[in-house]
């Protein structure tokens, strides 16, 4: 039984609209235009929302979507015919109508299609019980049935001519002898020198065959083989008594006073000064400022400048001939039309670092947007596939939700409560660092921060944070503020209950007036149970105004994987009705990856949330936000 069926044009204009049941169907429909189809995720034609499953088909070439939703427990195995019938009768018969492109006469039409629907509905439905069950095919009708047994014994190692030839001789043999003779005879051949094989009328089993062809090749070989190693020996003497070690120059001493690096201290308390150079801590370019990410190389502007250069090969006559090839002319695109043309694409974008999975989704929605859209007559396909697909790859990089941080905490100081974000992630992609650069960009932007060592796990998590927060403080001393302190850092050493720091951490950051909490996790593997229990349970506890999953930007399959793992377990270990998953993510290592930016698509793609910050060096000041249009021509570049 059908919930709903429905018909709307592209602009957003419902056509025709059948219900089943009393329940409307605009939520259902509303989820799946803000899910599928206007963030270019039409690569599968089904979509759950809540306890509903819709199944949708787009006709491209008049701009129309055709919508059937029913309960996602049952198997009505006659939808997607029902789908393309209605498509195909509603097409042809209100095709005048829909030609005239105009939202005015879509709105003036009638289209009477209940009673047309009904029957394409019953005629679907006795179909589907018409169909006969399909019956196990018998062991009788199959092929191997009809062979005899002789023909499928094989002998494990042994040629089929070999088999064949063993077989003959086999026979011949019985004939011309009995039993007992013949092997009365078998057993002097072999210690008499004659050669011995099948030739000779005397079976070889498998490991003598082995050990007979290692003699022969030891025979062959053998000598060769132990004149090199003869050769090879070294026929210097060996030099007697034990060697002297050697000594570099630049070799370190054992004076306890040169090997002492830490920190001196006056009256007990360490010194505040730094030998590093400021300027190179803090790196260069505005640092309460976030740039936009710039994804061109020089590689890209010596080729620009190559390809400004005419060519003086080619002649007049070849560049009128290329440009006109592979015009498609005013026709509307089929799926052989565009195979050969997405099959390259989704290469290219696997190559670029897209995860396999979704390329192959990436090629399917672009496929099902252009499937039956009327091409102008100086258009190509390649360019066509391309253009829709860097428009598919925009649409996915632009978020649904924008998360901007200094908005959010600017929200919470008026309500007096400190704004808390806390970072999770793998083993070694960047948390603390990056969590560093975040805290030099609250700081640039006038924010005290209070950063919150919860990885108790890692040996010098706790000392990697102390030296971002010395130095931090030497770019912000308080001096500069009216005597506030601007960063400090919250710790109770290794070992401890990582939820219960975080939860002391805001307590004392509310106390003591600071305007944000950084929390720091310790990495763990997304297959590592009680790790992500516990990762759940700081989340569930201290309820986050944000949570950052920070990735790297090497990773290509595993992207998908880290993330869609991570979120399963904050759902199934979360203790709340509603659980919290992530809300954006952290993308790391940028600068090491040229132009291999797939990474980017997948988490994007896989989680519908936004890349919030780009890390791009080792300064503070790199730090940058997502330019989805320069990420996707990096991705489009071949």
């Amino acid at each position: 039984m059908l919930d709903f069926f429905t018909i709307f044009s592209k602009g957003g204009l419902v056509l025709w609209c059948f219900q089943g049941v009393s329940d409307s169907c605009t939520g259902p429909v509303n989820a799946l235009i803000r899910s599928v189809l206007l963030q270019e995720r039409g690569g599968n034609n089904s979509f759950t929302h809540e306890a509903l499953t819709l199944k949708y088909k787009l006709d491209n070439q008049f701009e129309l979507v055709f919508v059937v939703g029913f309960q996602k427990i049952l198997t009505l195995t006659y939808v997607d015919k029902l789908i393309d019938d209605v498509h195909r009768l509603f097409r042809d018969k209100y095709r005048t109508e829909i030609q005239q492109q105009s939202a005015l006469s879509l709105l003036n039409g009638t289209f009477d299609f209940q009673n047309d629907f009904l029957r394409l509905l019953r005629e679907a439905e006795e179909s589907s019980k018409i169909r006969a069950p399909t019956t196990m095919k018998k062991f009788e009708d199959s092929e191997k049935a009809k062979k005899p047994v002789r023909s499928m014994i094989e002998t494990r190692g042994e040629k089929p001519k070999e088999k064949a030839k063993n077989n003959k001789k086999k026979g011949a043999k019985k004939e011309g002898s009995d039993g007992p003779l013949a092997t009365s005879k078998a057993v002097p051949a072999e210690k008499s020198g004659l050669p011995v094989g099948p030739e000779n009328g005397v079976e070889l089993s498998k490991e003598e065959l082995i050990r007979r062809k290692r003699e022969e090749f030891i025979q062959k070989h053998g000598r060769g083989m132990e004149k090199s190693n003869k050769s090879t020996k070294s026929d210097a003497p060996k030099e007697k008594g034990k060697k002297a070690p050697r000594v570099w120059e630049l070799g370190g001493c054992a004076n306890k006073e040169v090997l002492d690096y830490s920190t001196p201290t006056t009256n007990g308390s360490p010194e505040a000064a730094l030998s590093e150079d400021i300027n190179l801590i803090r790196g260069t370019g505005p640092g309460g400022q976030l740039q936009d990410l710039d994804c061109s190389s020089s590689d890209d502007e010596g080729a620009a400048q190559n390809s400004t250069k005419p060519s003086a090969t080619k002649g007049t006559l070849g560049g009128m001939f290329g440009m006109l090839k592979g015009l498609v002319g005013s026709k509307s695109l089929s799926r052989e039309d565009m195979e050969s043309v997405l099959d390259k694409m989704r290469d290219h974008l696997i190559a670029k670092n897209v995860a396999a999975d979704i390329a192959v989704q990436l090629c399917e929605s672009v496929a099902n947007k252009l499937e039956g859209k009327v091409m102008g007559t100086f258009s190509t396909v390649t360019s066509t596939v391309k253009q829709a697909l860097q428009e598919s790859l925009v649409q996915i990089l632009q978020p649904q939700r924008r998360v901007d941080m200094l908005r959010d905490i600017m929200d919470a100081q008026r309500r007096q409560r400190p704004y808390v974000v806390t970072f999770c992630g793998v083993n070694g992609v960047g948390k603390s660092t990056n969590l560093a650069k975040i805290s030099f960009w609250l700081l640039e932007n006038g924010f005290s921060v209070l950063i919150a060592a919860c990885d108790t796990f890692r040996a010098g998590a706790v000392e990697q944070l102390r030296t971002h927060t010395r130095r931090l403080s030497a770019l912000h001393p308080p001096e500069k503020h009216g005597g506030r302190t601007m960063v400090q850092l919250f710790e109770k050493g290794y070992g401890k209950d990582a939820a219960g720091i975080a939860m002391e951490a805001i307590a004392f950051a509310r106390n003591q007036g600071f305007d944000v909490v950084l929390v720091d996790t310790a990495g763990r593997m997304q297959d590592n149970a009680p790790l992500m229990t516990a990762l759940a349970k700081l989340i569930t506890v201290n309820t986050p105004d944000l949570v950052l999953f920070v990735g790297e930007a090497l990773v290509g399959n595993e992207a998908v994987d880290q993330l869609v793992k991570f979120n399963r377990a904050l759902a199934d270990h979360s203790m709340a009705q509603t659980p919290r998953l992530i809300d954006g993510i952290v993308l790391t290592k940028f600068d090491t990856i040229d132009d291999k930016v797939g990474a980017a698509i997948s988490m994007t793609y896989i989680t519908s949330k936004p890349i919030v910050f780009v890390g791009t060096g080792q300064t503070y000041c790199d730090l940058r936000s997502l330019n989805a249009k320069a990420v996707v021509a990096a991705l489009m570049k071949a």
